[in-house]
């Protein structure tokens, strides 16, 4: 049992056997993701680790953390096969189990959408990040389309989609919530990831910073 009690059995190997056909499309944006990325690099939310095999050469370190058990043994396997060092540790996003001011960089991909608070989620990420690092997302968010949206709003309310879905909220406003956090944002890209009747497919694609100063983030 994970030591962060975070436990979705199904949805962990469900997950995992999709992500490799996907990977087709969406690794295109892995590249885009972490392109230019150096030094210290804290990932959360893992998963099975299919953004390792993405990081430039100019990364001295990753330590990503997952805190599923399936998930997480994937990511080991898949550390071992990184071009650059990787750890691969049980942790969530809030707490962040790390020291502050300890990483140049920071990453999430499809899992700001799954964290209880992104607010405490991503006013960690600000705290463990040194004065300037970046922050780069690839994150499913809420829709610009009004149908679309009511629908992503009303499965998230009825709780269904979030149990089946190891914890997603599909109609997350999270670019918006990066910028509430102290986060200024540098480039945005919004697309579509998958089949346009997906309720997951709008996607965001952005580097944000943190502040010059180690100032206390919005609570």
């Amino acid at each position: 049992m994970s030591a962060t009690n975070v436990h979705h059995p199904c949805f962990a190997r469900f997950f995992d056997r999709v992500s490799a056909p996907m990977e087709r499309e969406v690794g295109r944006h892995r590249d885009t993701l972490l392109a230019g990325l150096a030094g210290r690099v804290v990932e959360i939310g893992a998963g099975n680790g299919m953004n390792f095999a993405h990081y430039p050469a100019t990364v001295e370190d990753v330590v990503a953390l997952e805190p599923e058990p399936y998930l997480r043994a994937r990511a080991v396997e898949a550390a071992r096969r990184a071009p650059v060092h990787v750890s691969v540790r049980d942790g969530l996003a809030d707490p962040l189990p790390l020291g502050a001011s300890s990483f140049d960089a920071a990453v999430a991909s499809l899992v700001l959408c799954t964290v209880p608070d992104q607010a405490r989620a991503l006013a960690e990420l600000r705290r463990v990040l040194k004065p300037g690092g970046e922050l780069r997302f690839l994150e499913h968010v809420r829709s610009d389309r009004p149908r679309k949206r009511r629908l992503q709003q009303r499965l998230d309310a009825s709780g269904l989609w979030p149990r089946l879905a190891g914890g997603c909220h599909c109609a997350r406003d999270t670019a918006g919530a990066i910028s509430a956090a102290g986060f200024q944002i540098e480039q945005l890209r919004k697309m579509n990831i998958g089949p346009s009747c997906m309720h997951t497919n709008p996607n965001v694609l952005g580097v944000a910073r943190s502040p010059q100063t180690a100032e206390q983030a919005p609570a």
